[in-house]
């Protein structure tokens, strides 16, 4: 096997959509979280940033590759 052929299959491996969609929407659940909790208001001043985030990161990870 090439050094070209292991550097794509540790990149397809590292790079697989179910891990980090999982990632990407426990954030967006984080941000919601934060967004409703009464006990913050540095949490709530940052929830729409950490929403924005998740979702950013999700619509990016949903093109990889299963």
């Amino acid at each position: 096997m090439t050094a070209m052929a292991k550097k794509d299959g540790l990149l397809r491996r590292l790079f697989r959509r179910g891990p980090w969609e999982n990632t990407a929407t426990a954030l967006i659940g984080l941000g919601v979280f934060m967004l409703m909790q009464p006990f913050s208001l540095a949490a709530f001043s940052y929830s729409f940033a950490v929403i924005l985030a998740g979702t950013v990161g999700f619509v990016i990870v949903s093109h990889f590759p299963e």
